[in-house]
């Protein structure tokens, strides 16, 4: 059960070319499962095939949490596909989610979909290592960004937590860990990490991808600046519509023809040379 919801419109320009936008769909999808797969993150998977079949890694669901509750959709990365099924992964912080940890299978959920663009044009060209960095449920969209990447290329994980209660390291390759308060991996920032790893190991030339809070985003893009490093963040914000209507989801370019850019047409993942954090 579903119904088209037209292209988004637009293309995205990027050093290899020029990639068209993904046809969404908005589909009432059946909840499979709801988990919590740590004592503070739920897992919930969703039967939705028109979305499935389009979806890239690094793009969002856009979920209507209750049809009864006068809430704005709600933004999701999409955690991982398997076949006609996908996951999101959240924590429960506010109204919508409370909401969305009541959901028991068989339920439906108006969602729309596959939002925004993905990670793998940023991933075309020569270099040697792809750096994946996630700050707490930042790690969403990347067990699925794993899967769908050339086997041949190496990657290398950080996940940076508050503690061992909010690590998910599922689904990725080359794990390395850092907790807030050392109760797993490495005790101190992620970015710390990342540091003493670029510093003892010899990793080529690397491309860096994250998703997370902006202030680590923001931390990681300013170290890759000085570095020399090209890196791409998937932002979060808050995205009433998801395909560019509201207009409420600006972000502040770092110069060029466009003063604005919105997150969830022209992102969410960008150059983090182009926009501010």
């Amino acid at each position: 059960m579903e119904a088209e919801a037209g292209r988004t419109g637009g293309r995205y320009d990027i050093a290899d070319g020029i990639i068209e936008k993904t046809l969404m769909h908005q589909e009432f999808a059946v909840v499979r499962s709801l988990t919590s797969i740590t004592p503070e993150i739920k897992r919930l998977t969703l039967h939705a095939p028109s979305i499935c079949r389009g979806a890239q890694p690094g793009q969002f669901l856009n979920i209507r949490v209750d049809v009864n509750v006068p809430l704005l959709r709600r933004p999701f990365s999409i955690h991982d596909i398997d076949g006609d099924d996908l996951s999101i992964l959240f924590t429960v912080v506010g109204r919508g989610t409370t909401v969305l940890a009541r959901k028991e299978p068989g339920d439906t959920l108006d969602i729309i979909g596959p939002c925004g663009n993905s990670f793998l044009p940023f991933t075309e060209g020569a270099y040697d290592t792809s750096i994946f960095v996630a700050g707490g449920i930042g790690v969403a969209p990347f067990p699925f960004f794993t899967k769908r990447m050339d086997p041949s290329r190496r990657i290398e994980t950080f996940i940076g937590a508050r503690s061992r209660d909010f690590v998910i390291d599922g689904g990725m390759r080359n794990v390395h860990i850092a907790t807030d308060d050392g109760s797993l991996g490495y005790h101190g920032t992620v970015l710390d990490l990342l540091k003493e790893y670029l510093c003892a190991n010899d990793a080529g030339a690397v491309r860096l991808f994250l998703c997370g809070p902006s202030r680590m985003m923001r931390a990681v893009a300013d170290y890759a600046l000085e570095m020399n490093i090209p890196a791409y963040a998937s932002i979060e914000c808050d995205m009433a519509c998801g395909i560019g209507l509201c207009q409420g989801c600006a972000v502040e370019s770092n110069g060029g023809d466009k003063k604005y850019f919105l997150v969830c047409t022209d992102g969410t993942i960008f150059d983090t040379r182009t926009v501010k954090i």
